[in-house]
């Protein structure tokens, strides 16, 4: 009867290659420790390291029948773990990734929502209180901020002059200002 705890690598190997279980239990127990030592040195995590050594051994029996190594075992086994520890370190930095990308485009995208709704109720405001102007001054006013003619071209189009114009856009941003407050009538000046 054979003791495979007395078998070496090469020999294992081959019983191995033959899907025999023993052999499999074998290499196991004999690199186990030693595999989880190396990869818990380098990822500083138990559970991350048990997940390596587990997948490459996993892999080792699922291609045990057509395994080809030019190598020696020990050497295919740790080049196999820092292989499965390099794709744990891309799938972090992938999903690192990801999760800074998602919560700047939370962060952002609240922000933006938060924005835009607080601009359209400001505007909506600002148009309702613009409504409430009277005709000409509203006229004067809308082809100044929204059709953005200049003094003269209102006074043109209109056929007023254009002392009327000035005087017309500074009682519609006074009115405006008390309605609407100093910040908003800023914004008025600013944006409309």
């Amino acid at each position: 009867m054979v003791t495979y705890d007395s078998l070496s690598d090469d020999e294992l190997l081959a019983l191995l290659k033959d899907r025999d279980h023993h052999a499999y239990a074998e290499i196991y127990k004999r690199y186990w420790s030693l595999l989880y030592r190396y990869s818990r040195k380098i990822l500083q995590n138990e559970e991350e390291s048990r997940d390596v050594i587990q997948d490459v051994f996993v892999m080792v029996w699922s291609k045990s029948g057509t395994l080809d190594l030019h190598t020696s075992l020990s050497a295919f086994l740790y080049a196999s773990v820092r292989n499965s520890m390099l794709k744990l370190f891309e799938r972090g930095k992938v999903k690192e990734k990801y999760m800074n990308s998602l919560e700047k485009f939370i962060d952002e995208g609240t922000n933006i929502t938060d924005h835009l709704v607080r601009n359209r109720e400001l505007a909506s405001h600002i148009e309702k209180e613009i409504a409430k102007l009277p005709a000409k001054m509203r006229e004067v006013f809308e082809l100044s901020r929204k059709v953005n003619l200049s003094h003269k071209e209102i006074a043109f189009r209109m056929e007023i002059s254009d002392k009327t114009v000035k005087k017309q856009m500074n009682n519609a941003l006074k009115i405006l200002r008390l309605r609407l407050g100093a910040l908003t009538a800023l914004l008025l000046l600013i944006f409309c």
